[in-house]
């Protein structure tokens, strides 16, 4: 039975990498959840199927399959469940497909973003959470990037339209005192990993005997983040306080260079890595590594996964899929 402290979350992208742990953890907490999820096909919609298979058994969870950008179906879905949280999760991934497809992206990731905003506004939301990204620091020169470093310099179409994403969200929570949170996730990794992105992309290829595109001479370092802990700072966001607009830092806080990164796949799998050498592709950032200072003081978040036991984790659902 529902009781009077119940939240009734919203997740955009409910069938995704990140929305369905979040879907999941909601549910296991007893929250009440609608999803909503438009299944494209920028990878394999039956993926999202398998993803969101444990939710769709639970009498507290609907899933709405819609586009974001139809602004009267996610009103109209919002108005009828009544949110007390939104986690805006849903977008189009991707620095370099974004150099391909600019205006798609910025269609969707804006315009979308502004539909959910419209949606949460009308319907007196407790919080809203907008998933942003570590791309929007771009090349900073400095390290660990920080909340309060500049952002005016994005290196990607993606990275514009996450930053963009922060700004309307700022102006929504401006306009209509909404308890807002931007969450700049880094580099997130773990079961169900988007077949794109670099670990699930060599953990499949290594398991065929296939080479590897590297891209740069293996000095690039990235910040990863084990999605169970991406989980933790969006449950961490949704159980504070909400006050105005902020910004929070989610990330693992101990960046890996790509040739590290190799080394620790091998042990992983136990076999030696075929490695393909490529040029640095446009769009792609030296390094990232997040500052969490503000998210320990505010959220109490703690990371909780290295690199190489989350890694252990996705190879072994890999294997069992």
């Amino acid at each position: 039975m529902k009781t009077a402290t119940t939240r009734r979350v919203a997740i955009t992208g409910a069938a995704g990498f990140i929305g369905s742990h979040l879907t999941e953890r909601c549910l296991r907490l007893g929250d009440e959840v609608v999803g909503v999820d438009n299944f494209n096909d920028f990878y394999d919609p039956d993926a999202k199927e398998r993803n969101i298979a444990f939710a769709l058994t639970s009498d507290r969870f609907d899933l709405i399959r819609a586009d974001i950008r139809d602004q009267e179906v996610v009103s109209r879905v919002f108005a009828e469940f009544k949110p007390t949280h939104v986690v805006h999760l849903a977008a189009m991934a991707g620095v370099r497909p974004s150099i391909e497809s600019p205006a798609y992206y910025t269609d969707v990731n804006v315009n979308g973003t502004v539909s959910v905003l419209e949606a949460a506004a009308g319907s007196q939301v407790e919080q809203f959470i907008f998933a942003s990204s570590s791309s929007v620091y771009g090349n900073n020169k400095k390290t660990p990037f920080s909340e309060s470093d500049p952002v005016d310099y994005p290196i990607s179409p993606y990275a514009a339209t996450k930053r963009a994403g922060e700004l309307i969200s700022h102006s929504y929570s401006h306009l209509y005192s909404m308890p807002t949170a931007c969450l700049r996730f880094f580099t997130v990794f773990g079961p169900r990993q988007r077949p794109d992105l670099a670990i699930s992309k060599f953990l499949r290829l290594a398991s065929e005997g296939l080479p590897l595109p590297i891209f740069g001479d293996g000095s690039t370092s990235r910040d990863y983040t084990y999605v169970d802990d991406i989980i933790d700072g969006i449950m961490a966001t949704m159980e504070a306080v909400g006050h105005g607009f902020e910004i929070y830092n989610i990330g693992g806080n101990k960046p890996i260079t790509l040739a590290d990164l190799l080394e620790v796949i091998e042990r992983v799998i136990g076999e030696p890595l075929i490695i393909d050498r490529k040029p640095m592709q446009p769009g792609d950032v030296n390094r990232t590594w997040a500052d969490l200072t503000k998210s320990r003081r505010e959220l109490g978040y703690m990371p909780q996964t290295s690199t190489e036991t989350g890694i252990k984790s996705q190879w072994q659902w890999y294997l069992d899929r």
